[in-house]
């Protein structure tokens, strides 16, 4: 059992992913910064704790993550707020959770990331084009520190039920991929903690997720 803390507990992944771990018996602690999130996480089974990225320096998230063994950041903008939150969230706030996790002694970091060619067969807004490039740039902020991280690049996401069956590797074709079986992807990097300083991307596919670990792991 793992003790786990949630950056985005209340978000699409992490509606999925909550549950999951607690299912799989990990001690989950579910990051929120509004009110109304803070049942919707209790109800998961996972302890609440208030935080906002846009307001906590590092020590004070520190202070929240001490005594994990892993984060996982799935914290995003989600495209609301413009430019400006996507780099309040996706930027800084991925370098503030980095930070964090260094100073409080959190050996384990996993980060959901973007899959280098979504959206390349559309029309790319400026918008767009700066949540890649922050995307990128946060991607590189991970790698470059020394936890022990996995960055986890999801093709395009679905809110379809997922099947236990993706397409993971160190580079695959772009797809599509259920939220469901992002969460469960992320469990199962939880429970591999072999698997580190690894990029990932992740489609839906033909193989089991425990499968596809055990071939990440060689």
């Amino acid at each position: 059992m793992s003790s786990v803390l949630v950056i985005g507990a209340a978000g699409k992944v992490g509606h999925w992913l909550i549950p999951k771990l607690v299912t799989n018996h990990h001690e989950v602690m579910g990051m929120y910064r509004h009110a109304e999130q803070k049942e919707t996480l209790l109800e998961a089974g996972a302890y609440p704790v208030y935080g906002d990225l846009l307001e906590l320096d590092v020590n004070g998230l520190a202070t929240l993550m001490k005594g994990c063994d892993c984060v996982i950041f799935t914290a995003g903008a989600g495209g609301k707020g413009g430019e400006e939150m996507t780099n309040a969230i996706d930027g800084r706030g991925l370098e503030l959770a980095v930070d964090a996790a260094t100073l409080a002694g959190v050996s384990r970091f996993l980060l959901v990331s973007a899959f280098p060619e979504a959206g390349r067969a559309r029309f790319i807004s400026d918008t767009f084009e700066n949540y890649m490039r922050v995307k990128k740039l946060a991607d590189v902020y991970l790698a470059q520190s020394n936890l022990n991280w996995v960055i986890l690049r999801p093709g395009t996401l679905t809110d379809t039920s997922g099947k236990g069956l993706v397409k993971a590797g160190l580079a695959i074709p772009y797809g599509k991929v259920s939220r469901e079986d992002v969460a469960s992807m992320l469990v199962a990097l939880v429970e591999h903690p072999q698997i580190n300083r690894m990029i990932i991307e992740l489609t839906e596919g033909d193989t089991f997720i425990e499968q596809s670990i055990r071939q990440l792991n060689g």
